[in-house]
């Protein structure tokens, strides 16, 4: 999932993506839904991609490959550490022909270290790294946290890699090797849970919806479910406690500072869920709206894509699919004044570019059929 989401993110940004594929297709084109060699879970992470279809045991494949490579500007692998070199495509071999090259790889652990040839899925990160100590309530077991973190973390981070290792050509001329993990990611976006433990020298544990460094920030139970409070600073729980009734807790030495209120966090929960208790979410949504606490209702996944917000920032879009027919995905979050992103366009069929690709780069028809001919192009 990390490589192809973060090739598609390039891709919503107008950059022209080249999917390559093995003969029988992305794993994620079979999964649960498929029609055929096609499936929405592809298609959420390889939308406006041209996708061709190269396999990479044949050498003709091989060469075809370093053909495209010659005039590429960024490749993206998410392969275990040794494989592209294996196959004669490393950064090394690549980049010697086309300096330029900005080389992205993606893995379980990263490139060196004693873990490098290890295989990774999000889950084995999400334990590795420590997210899933955290997640979940106290004295309950491991729990990985509901979105693939740690596969969409390390997409991300080297996304943000290639567009400084862009800019760093602009002005040097030269490309150069970005090297990044899921397990890398997990360990990058547990700040709070990293600075607590180099602070206090206290292992973190799992806290339910609570916030490690301030209080309080969670979920309150109303009498018809659970609403979110973010009173995470003084000024904002100076107005929590006036308007629930309690002011004396702005004055309390146990709730009287944000350190204070973290040392009392559950018993703090406790006198608040009291009170909120007595009445339904949407009176306290109310309420705290209006008082100017950040507050919010907790929503499933379909209530959240159909709040008029989710509606008005597009963040559900629909695309004609030739084989799924109309197909709803989710739309970007990135919303840019001068260069809109274009996040409507479907993921490739399987092979649907390979000759478009290849007449590119200067393959005639002959060399097309002769790839197809020996099983290394469909």
């Amino acid at each position: 999932m990390a490589g192809p989401y973060c090739a598609m993110l390039l891709a919503d940004m107008g950059a022209r993506v080249i999917k390559v594929e093995p003969p029988a297709g992305d794993s994620t084109r079979a999964m649960a839904g498929a029609v055929g060699s096609d499936s929405a879970a592809f298609n959420a992470v390889n939308r406006g991609k041209l996708g061709i279809v190269l396999d990479l045991a044949k050498p003709q494949a091989i060469d075809a490959f370093k053909r495209l490579a010659r005039t590429a500007d960024i490749l993206i692998e998410n392969y275990r550490p040794g494989v592209m070199a294996r196959l004669g495509l490393d950064y090394a071999a690549l980049s010697a022909e086309n300096p330029r090259l900005i080389y992205g790889s993606i893995s379980g652990y990263g490139q060196t270290g004693p873990w490098a040839s290890k295989g990774g899925f999000d889950l084995i990160a999400q334990g590795v790294c420590g997210i899933m100590s955290v997640t979940g309530d106290a004295g309950g077991p491991p729990v990985k946290a509901g979105v693939p973190l740690t596969d969409l973390g390390a997409g991300l981070f080297a996304a943000i890699g290639i567009l400084g290792a862009l800019h760093h050509r602009s002005s040097s001329g030269r490309g150069q090797h970005i090297d990044t993990s899921l397990a890398d990611a997990g360990l990058a976006l547990s700040v709070w849970e990293v600075t607590d433990y180099f602070t206090t020298g206290q292992v973190p544990g799992p806290l339910g919806s609570a916030h490690r460094m301030t209080a309080p920030y969670q979920a309150f139970r109303c009498s018809d479910g659970y609403i979110t409070i973010g009173a995470a600073n003084d000024r904002n729980f100076a107005k929590l406690a006036d308007l629930i009734g309690h002011s004396e807790w702005k004055t309390d030495a146990r709730f009287s500072t944000d350190s204070a209120r973290v040392k009392n966090r559950s018993e703090l929960a406790a006198l608040i869920d009291a009170v909120t208790s007595t009445a339904p979410r949407t009176s306290w949504l109310e309420r705290l709206d209006a008082a100017g606490i950040p507050c919010g209702p907790i929503l499933n996944y379909g209530e959240a894509l159909a709040t008029p917000q989710a509606v008005a920032r597009e963040m559900t879009v629909e695309v004609a699919h030739p084989t799924l027919g109309p197909l709803r995905t989710l739309g970007t979050p990135i919303k840019m004044s001068e260069a809109p992103l274009n996040p409507a366009r479907r993921g490739p069929m399987l092979g649907e570019h390979t000759d478009e690709v290849l007449s590119m780069v200067g393959f005639s028809e002959n060399e097309i059929d002769q790839l197809r001919a020996a099983g290394a192009a469909r």
